[in-house]
């Protein structure tokens, strides 16, 4: 027979719910580091492959 579970305290649902928001701040600041390195043309660990746009005339 199915038993219904605990309900989770408000505290760790918050606690959880922070630990989760944490994590998302940290990937998004560390992706707009790379992409501001990637344009300024500082970036270490990227190599990106400059392309020559030459108009015809």
């Amino acid at each position: 027979m199915a038993v219904p579970k605990k309900r989770t305290s408000i505290s760790k649902k918050r606690i959880r719910k922070k630990i989760w928001k944490k994590k998302a701040y940290w990937a998004a600041l560390k992706a707009f580091s790379l992409a501001k390195s990637l344009s300024t043309g500082n970036s270490k660990s990227f190599f990106v492959r400059q392309i020559n746009n030459q108009t015809l005339d």
